[in-house]
C-alpha cells in the first residue's frame, strides 16, 4: 500500500493540451498579413466599443481604482478617462468597458465568445510595462507588438472554442479569455515556457463562471463586466508564476480531481486544428448592431422588412423566424424581459425592435423603449423554427455562416417576402462592405468622447498601419486621455 501511494505522488509531466499552447505562445511567429490588418481593425472596434460604453453610468460607475485616490507608480492608462491604475485593475476596466454594450467581435462555434476580451489584459498590463521600461531607460512595447499578441489571444480562445462547448456543462465562455489572456500576459512578463504553463494551470484550475447570468431568470449586468473580471485575474495569476508561484501540471487531467473530471464530464478536449492565425483571420465582427452576434442576420432581414412593415405593425398575424440551432438555445425567449442585458440576448426582441423603429442601437434595450407595447406585442406573434442547413453550415469550418430568416403575414392573408441572410456584414466574406462601416463606427465613437480634433488624429493614426505598430503603445494610450 506504501508503495502504491508513494507511485501515485509522483510528480507528472504536464498536460499536452497546457505544453501545445505554451509552445504557441513562446515559439510562433505571425506571418499573416491578412492577420495583423485584421487585429489592426479589431482593435479599433474594440476601442470604439470602449468610448460609446461610457456613455452609459451603469459602466461607468464600475470604473477607477477601488480604493478612491490611489496613485500608481507607471500606472496604466484607462482610455476615454483620467484614471490611472495598476495593470490588474486596468485590465478590469478596460475589459468591461470593450464588453459592455455587446457591441465587439465574436467568435462562433461549439463554444462562442468575444476574443477582443482579452485587450483588457493586453493593453492595461502593455501599458504599464511600458510606462515602467520608459522609466527604467528601456523600449517600451509597440502597437504593433499588441496586434501580435492579439492574434495569439484571438487564437487560444477561439481554436480552444471550436470543438468544446463549454456552455453545455454551464460553464460561461470567459474561462477561455482567462485562459488566452493568461497565456498571452505570461508572454508579455518575460516568462519561459515553463512559466507559461504554469500560469495556464493557475487558469485552468481557479474558480470558472457559471453561464446563469446570461439566461431567464437570472440575466443581467454581471454578463458585460464578466470578461474584464477574467482577464483582470489572468494579469493577476501570470504576475504571481513570474514571481515564483508553482503550478499545477496535471490540471486538466487528474483523475477525479482535475478539469476534465470535476467539470468536462470527464471528456477530453478535441481539437480541429493547430494554433495559428485562422482566428483573427476569420473573426466575426459586430457593425451595424449591438446585438447579441446569433442574431445579427436576424436583424439584418428585420431592417430590410421594416418599409414594408412600419404602417402595418398593427395588422400583422404572425412572425416567422427560421435560425440556427444555437439561437434557439441561447437567445430565443418568451415572456417577460426585465433589463437592457435581458433583452440583448433576446432574439424575439431583436427582430420586433428594427420592425417597427428601422433601427437597433444600445438605446433600444433601455427602458425608455422597452415599455412600447408595440415591441412584446411584436414577440408574441413570432414563430422561431430552426433549418438544419443553418446548423450545419454554422458549424462548418469553410463556410462558418450564421443565417437567420425573417418573413411576415397579415390578417388579410398577405405576406412579405421571406428575407433571408446568411452571412452578416462583420463576416470574413463581407470585409470589403465591412470595412468602411467598421472605421466609420469607430469614427463617431470617439466624437462621443473626445474633442474633434482629438478623435481625428486617433482616428487618422489608426488607418496607417505602419505608423500605428510603431508608436510606442504608452504614447498611443496617451491619446485616449481626457
Amino acid at each position: 500500500m506504501s508503495a502504491h501511494i508513494a507511485d501515485a505522488n509522483l510528480r507528472p509531466d504536464p498536460d499536452q493540451e497546457l505544453v501545445a499552447i505554451a509552445d504557441y505562445v513562446c515559439d510562433y511567429k505571425i506571418d499573416s498579413q491578412e492577420a495583423i490588418t485584421t487585429a489592426r481593425h479589431c482593435l479599433m472596434d474594440s476601442l470604439g466599443c470602449a468610448m460609446l460604453a461610457l456613455q452609459y453610468p451603469e459602466c461607468a460607475k464600475h470604473l477607477g481604482p477601488i480604493v478612491p485616490g490611489t496613485t500608481v507608480p507607471n500606472g496604466a492608462r484607462v482610455p476615454g478617462t483620467q484614471h490611472t491604475m495598476d495593470p490588474v485593475k486596468a485590465a478590469w476596466d478596460i475589459g468591461a468597458m470593450v464588453r459592455w454594450l455587446d457591441f465587439n467581435d465574436t467568435w462562433l462555434a461549439a463554444e462562442w465568445g468575444h476574443p477582443s476580451d482579452n485587450l483588457g489584459a493586453i493593453l492595461g498590463l502593455g501599458d504599464y510595462l511600458s510606462r515602467k521600461a520608459v522609466a527604467d531607460g528601456a523600449a517600451p512595447l509597440t502597437v504593433g507588438d499588441v496586434l501580435s499578441y492579439m492574434v495569439k489571444a484571438h487564437e487560444i480562445q477561439g481554436v480552444l472554442a471550436l470543438e468544446n462547448s463549454f456552455n453545455r456543462v454551464g460553464l460561461d465562455h470567459v474561462l477561455l479569455v482567462k485562459v488566452a489572456s493568461a497565456g498571452v500576459s505570461a508572454l508579455m512578463l518575460g516568462a519561459d515556457k515553463d512559466q507559461v504553463i504554469d500560469t495556464l494551470s493557475q487558469a485552468w484550475v481557479d474558480g470558472q463562471s457559471l453561464r446563469t447570468y446570461r439566461h431567464a431568470p437570472n440575466t443581467g449586468s454581471r454578463k458585460s463586466w464578466a470578461a474584464g473580471d477574467a482577464s483582470s485575474r489572468a494579469v493577476r495569476l501570470a504576475m504571481m508564476v513570474q514571481k515564483g508561484e508553482m503550478g499545477l501540471p496535471s490540471v486538466l487531467s487528474a483523475p477525479r480531481w482535475g478539469f476534465y473530471d470535476v467539470l468536462f464530464k470527464g471528456n477530453k478536449f478535441a481539437f480541429q486544428r493547430d494554433y495559428g492565425s485562422y482566428v483573427m483571420e476569420n473573426i466575426l465582427f459586430k457593425i451595424s448592431f449591438p446585438a447579441e452576434f446569433h442574431a445579427q442576420t436576424a436583424a439584418e432581414c428585420a431592417m430590410t422588412l421594416h418599409e414594408q412593415v412600419k404602417d402595418r405593425v398593427d395588422q400583422i398575424e404572425r412572425i416567422e423566424l427560421t435560425t440556427q440551432e444555437s439561437a434557439i438555445r441561447i437567445i430565443s425567449k418568451d415572456g417577460p424581459l426585465h433589463n437592457p442585458a435581458d433583452r440583448d440576448h433576446c432574439l424575439q426582441y431583436m427582430v420586433a425592435v428594427p420592425l417597427i423603429f428601422g433601427r437597433l442601437t444600445a438605446d433600444d434595450y433601455e427602458d425608455a423603449v422597452a415599455k412600447d407595447p408595440r415591441i412584446d406585442a411584436l414577440r408574441e406573434k413570432m414563430v422561431v423554427t430552426e433549418d438544419p442547413r443553418y446548423t450545419q453550415e454554422y458549424l462548418d469550418p469553410e463556410k462558418r455562416s450564421i443565417a437567420n430568416a425573417v418573413q411576415v403575414f397579415f390578417t388579410d392573408g398577405s405576406k412579405t417576402e421571406k428575407v433571408e441572410v446568411e452571412y452578416p456584414i462583420g463576416h470574413r466574406r463581407r470585409r470589403a462592405e465591412g470595412i468602411p462601416v467598421l472605421e466609420a463606427k469607430l469614427l463617431d465613437a470617439l466624437k462621443t468622447r473626445f474633442p474633434k480634433g482629438q478623435a481625428q488624429r486617433i482616428y487618422d493614426l489608426c488607418q496607417d498601419e505602419q505608423a500605428l505598430m510603431s508608436t510606442p503603445l504608452n504614447q498611443f494610450m496617451d491619446l485616449f486621455m481626457i
